[in-house]
């Protein structure tokens, strides 16, 4: 039986650290259950992959300068002449292997700005290829959100229906691609596959444990912030909703500070840097401190660490949750109201579009009242979270590994088992 040629794809090394914890969750399942197979990937940052991973890798897009904006002729005829190259060049990287793989990621949504001929236009160069060659494609564990711009809903509809896999991380994807006129029957939710990721032995919950609750916690505190402008229809006022944000964000530490606390500023993408700097420029405190994660490992040890995480980005929410800390969430779309209640936070949410510092703050403080009883209603989402991605996994192995062999045949997304209740 000759090896499975498995290819991985997306914005991958590319700076956001949730994509790349998908990727590792991915890759960890493909080694741990289908050690023989052979495994590539085309991606946004192919040598941080390789580096990182050891994952042979494939520059996503021809032209190089395709995330820069073209202002100039020449730059505007390089990037129209590197969509229609990508055409070629994509199909062609889709025949080579019998499966690919888009683990986890945003991938079917538009709350950050995003045009029709960036990502969704090579996702479904992608859908479309792997339909043409028989390569079977899998949207695994993605996420979608309802898409005003109509050549984006297009594009996005298309790749969902031409894939051959389809498994999301919360309902709301679900529903979301349902009322695109996606047939969702049989497509199934699962936990963000982050939740897959290893736990740091550090803070690997033991059941004897018990916390003691106490009416005034006042350890270190996390905030995960973001480069956050508001979604794709909010173009027009985008300036206007960052300062916002940053200003409500660079308040509430503040007041941290003055509460006598040590904050921790986390990211989760490279592009969050400058909020960062603004921050720490704002507050000018030696009670602040900018952590230098590099991976969602890194995350969840800073995470683990803290008392209390207030975070921005839905995969700095993630390995809050993960690590059990308790957390309250700076929300900027429904898939992070979706995440909080779904492991028992559902409460702890603040508008990150009106950050308002004085009652984000009396917020913080009902959630630290709370801290004990939250951890454990952590501890007891997380061994569920585990266990749903177990089934997860298992379908995905039925879905594009059939026992038969790993030759050519199809195996169309409706033609799968249901997922076993946890």
């Amino acid at each position: 039986m000759t090896a499975a040629r498995v290819g991985v794809f997306g914005l991958l090394g590319s700076g956001n650290l949730g994509n790349d914890g998908s990727l590792e969750a991915v890759l960890g399942y493909l080694r741990a259950e289908h050690p023989e197979a052979v495994v590539d990937a085309l991606c946004g940052g192919p040598e941080t992959v390789t580096a990182r991973y050891g994952t042979p890798a494939t520059r996503l897009h021809w032209y190089r300068g395709e995330y820069r904006t073209a202002s100039r002729a020449g730059a505007i005829a390089a990037k129209g002449l590197g969509k229609f190259v990508d055409v070629f060049r994509t199909a062609a990287w889709v025949r080579r292997h019998d499966v690919v793989i888009v683990p986890g990621m945003g991938v079917l949504e538009a709350t950050l700005p995003l045009r029709p001929w960036g990502f969704p236009y090579s996702l479904f160069l992608l859908c479309a290829s792997g339909r043409l060659f028989g390569t079977r494609v899998a949207l695994v564990g993605v996420g979608a959100a309802p898409i005003g711009q109509r050549p984006t809903r297009a594009l996005v509809r298309w790749s969902a229906r031409l894939a051959a896999y389809r498994s999301y991380r919360d309902a709301l994807s679900r529903d979301a691609m349902r009322d695109m006129g996606v047939d969702t029957g049989r497509d199934e939710v699962y936990p963000d596959l982050a939740f897959a990721l290893p736990t740091p032995r550090s803070i690997v919950f033991s059941e004897q444990a018990e916390p003691t609750e106490h009416s005034g916690p006042r350890g270190p505190v996390c905030v995960g912030v973001m480069a956050f402008h508001g979604g794709n229809d909010d173009r027009a006022r985008a300036e206007v909703i960052h300062r916002r944000y940053l200003d409500g964000t660079t308040r509430f530490v503040r007041s941290l500070v003055e509460d006598g606390r040590t904050v921790r500023l986390l990211i989760g993408d490279d592009v969050d840097r400058p909020v960062v700097a603004a921050i720490l420029d704002a507050v000018d405190s030696p009670l602040v401190t900018a952590a230098e994660a590099a991976s969602l490992a890194d995350l969840m040890k800073e995470t683990a660490a803290a008392e209390s995480v207030v975070a921005t980005r839905y995969h700095n929410l993630v390995c809050a949750l993960k690590a059990g800390t308790p957390t309250l969430a700076l929300s900027y779309a429904a898939k992070s109201d979706a995440l909080m209640d779904r492991m028992g936070l559902g409460a702890y949410c603040h508008p990150a579009r009106e950050v308002d510092a004085g009652r984000l703050l009396e917020q913080f403080r009902a959630l630290e009242r709370r801290s004990a009883q939250l951890r454990r209603t952590l501890a007891e989402r997380n061994l569920v979270a585990t266990r749903q991605l177990q089934v997860q996994f298992r379908e995905l192995t039925a879905a594009l590994f059939p026992t038969t062999g790993h030759g050519r045949a199809h195996t169309h997304a409706h033609a799968r088992p249901r997922q076993e209740t946890p």
